[in-house]
């Protein structure tokens, strides 16, 4: 899966951009501020047509404006124009310019793999954060998958509003909420299944991977849910079990809604224990097994991008990392300087200058 190029209209700091790519590798450089992360962002709203930043989309359209637009041309066996429309009344998307009218029939058209500086969050932060970044991965993959978890969740919404009801109306009728738990534990074995597949997939290649980069450690990923060795009637037992609980607060407090996953070196949680340069790369090695993942379940690599990826890593960790890009894949760096990108001599890329907004100069490189 290739990028061909980009046009950007009134996004973040690009008020007009039509960009073409080098299939295998694009170096994007300039001055912190410039618009490189804007630039990459781009690509990753095109794919799943959200930002990876935590600002409201609203903010990606460029101030005076009204509406933005970010289209591309995708390969993927075959050439595909996809096109993303941001306004402040909403969102819509097209394919070959015909219009989706679910964006959830849109999204893993495009796979992307990212990683960017904040996503040292998927380890420091709460379950929350983990799972949204899992629910995001599997979705690429598996389409039926985020089908199932927009099912869940409303099933979900409606079993902890009936929940507050029986509380507040001393409802012992149990009858309606039985028929919503069995739903729920339904859609939840579905999700379950699917993410221990995922992290299970995970892990055959994170210590290698990990061991490539830093040189030492065991790394590997734990997947914790509520779900974990039960069948359905041990899972529905476990809702019935914990419903005084539920009723009192007036939510589902167990599910899969609750899972977490933890980053473990050489046995110890990397949240509690890991500097900052090794929970860096274990999310690196994370994001790299991930490209395989998508290989395998899809039949074609995704595409990579790197935003800011050399910032606190020396040069010989930088050097590890860069040794896993293959041409296979096209990837995206952003990057302040060229100066690590020495050791490229057998590699074919193309570096874009930014300032400012503006591409200044393009170079292709043999």
């Amino acid at each position: 899966m290739k990028i061909e190029f980009l046009k950007l209209l009134n996004f973040r700091n690009y008020s007009k951009l039509n960009l073409s790519f080098h299939p295998s590798l694009n170096i994007i450089y300039g001055k912190n501020g410039s618009g490189k992360t804007n630039l990459v962002e781009g690509i990753y709203v095109l794919a799943v047509t959200r930002s990876f930043r935590l600002a409201s989309e609203k903010t990606l359209i460029s101030l005076h404006a009204s509406l933005c637009k970010v289209e591309g041309n995708v390969y993927n066996r075959f050439k595909t124009n996809y096109q993303v429309f941001l306004s402040k009344d909403g969102k819509k998307v097209k394919i070959n310019n015909n219009k989706v009218s679910r964006v959830s029939d849109y999204i893993s058209k495009i796979t992307v793999v990212l990683f960017h500086p904040d996503d040292l969050r998927f380890i420091k932060d709460t379950p929350s954060t983990r799972r949204k970044n899992l629910n995001i991965s599997i979705s690429l993959v598996t389409v039926e998958y985020l089908r199932y978890l927009n099912n869940y969740n409303k099933i979900l919404k409606q079993r902890n509003a009936y929940l507050k009801q029986m509380f507040q109306h001393h409802n012992e009728n149990s009858a309606y909420l039985n028929i919503l738990t069995e739903k729920l534990v339904d859609y939840g074995i579905y999700l379950y299944q699917k993410r221990l597949e995922f992290v299970s997939a995970i892990n055959e290649y994170i210590d290698t991977i990990y061991k490539e980069i830093a040189g030492v450690g065991k790394l590997e990923i734990r997947y914790l849910s509520d779900y974990d060795c039960k069948n359905k009637e041990e899972i529905f037992a476990m809702y019935q079990k914990n419903l005084e609980k539920d009723m009192m607060f007036g939510k589902t407090n167990v599910g899969i809604h609750t899972d977490d996953l933890k980053f473990l070196l050489d046995g110890k949680d990397l949240k509690e224990y890991g500097s900052e340069g090794q929970q860096k790369n274990a999310i690196i090695s994370y994001k790299f097994s991930e490209l395989e993942i998508f290989k395998e379940k899809t039949g074609t690599y995704p595409i990579l991008i790197l935003d800011d990826l050399f910032s606190e890593l020396d040069q010989e960790k930088i050097e590890n990392i860069l040794s896993l890009l293959k041409c296979d894949y096209q990837t995206f760096i952003t990057t302040t300087s060229l100066d690590h990108f020495k050791s490229l001599k057998e590699f074919s890329y193309k570096t874009i200058h930014i300032e400012q907004g503006s591409v200044v100069e393009e170079s292709e490189h043999e």
